[in-house]
């Protein structure tokens, strides 16, 4: 199937938006991607990403459109956090529309703080029927600090070639036992946001960090409570961003409530990293997109 390339022009709150519009010789879906380019990055994405997702979504019949938010690459205006993306989500979202009228909804597509921004924005649109979510932001210190004690040091405690390492004089262990020992510090100073007593109800309760508990995380999962279309989370398995969304979730009923809705799944590449760099997993990626996208 042939596919036809184009830059676009748009507006958002004055300022001008550069997207790229990758539209299929035949179009054989009636759902529209917008890719939502996180930062600091811009259109293509790391390694080419998103260009080679857009063209593949074409050659099965997919139109997408990825642009540059506000002070990114080409774009105008000033740069902005994820959390401040609604309107440039919008109005990329207008613009598909308008140049391919036959739609009948859109996904969104995003990548660490682009998938939370995605997440926070979709409940707001009727427009959104589908999410396509790859190793979700959700970072604080505790977080961080109980992903890497529970999947890093205690699967690397499991490795041979560690403990080799180790009684060779190869691998500084004092530095490491340091480190392991500022994570359980972080993770005890963190406990009461990070802890699923905070978090089983979706509102971190008296005792969290004031500028956390009523942060961005909070503002996703109320998000996606409301969000009524489906939804695919995409984790890679060597990847500690991945590893914090896996704690948190695993921590909270309110998360576990509403991953296992019917209409939400989540799909773990094991080894793959954060972009997912490697040529098998960006294909393994654009597999399962295409066919979250496809599916009725």
């Amino acid at each position: 199937m042939t596919c036809a390339e184009r830059p676009i022009l748009f507006d958002c709150q004055g300022d001008r938006l550069v997207g790229i519009l990758a539209i299929p010789g035949r179009l054989a879906c009636m759902t529209g991607v917008i890719i939502i380019v996180g930062g600091p990055q811009y259109r293509a994405g790391s390694h080419r990403q998103f260009t080679l997702l857009a063209r593949s979504l074409a050659i099965h019949g997919i139109v997408s459109l990825r642009f540059d938010t506000r002070g990114m690459g080409d774009s105008e205006g000033d740069a902005r956090s994820f959390t401040a993306l609604d309107d440039d989500i919008r109005a990329a979202i207008d613009t598909l529309l308008r140049e391919v009228p036959r739609l009948t909804g859109v996904a969104l597509w995003g990548l660490c703080d682009a998938a939370s921004a995605a997440m926070m924005y979709a409940c707001q649109d009727a427009r959104v029927s589908k999410l396509v979510l790859l190793n979700p932001w959700v970072h604080t210190d505790g977080l961080a600090a109980r992903a890497r004690l529970n999947h890093y040091y205690g699967r690397q405690l499991l490795r041979r070639e560690l403990w080799r390492k180790l009684f060779s004089g190869q691998i500084d262990w004092t530095a490491s036992l340091r480190d392991v020992v500022r994570s359980l510090r972080s993770v005890i100073e963190k406990q009461f946001f990070d802890t699923p007593r905070s978090f089983s109800s979706g509102i971190p309760q008296e005792g969290a960090n004031p500028s956390e508990a009523r942060g961005f995380i909070v503002r996703m999962l109320r998000c996606f409570e409301r969000f009524e279309g489906h939804s695919l989370i995409i984790l890679s398995g060597n990847d500690l961003t991945a590893q914090e969304f896996l704690t948190l979730t695993h921590g909270s009923k309110a998360w576990q409530r509403v991953l296992r809705r019917t209409n939400g799944r989540i799909e773990l590449m094991p080894g793959a990293n954060h972009t997912f760099a490697s040529c098998e997993w960006r294909l393994q990626v654009e597999c399962e997109t295409n066919k979250a996208i496809s599916s009725t």
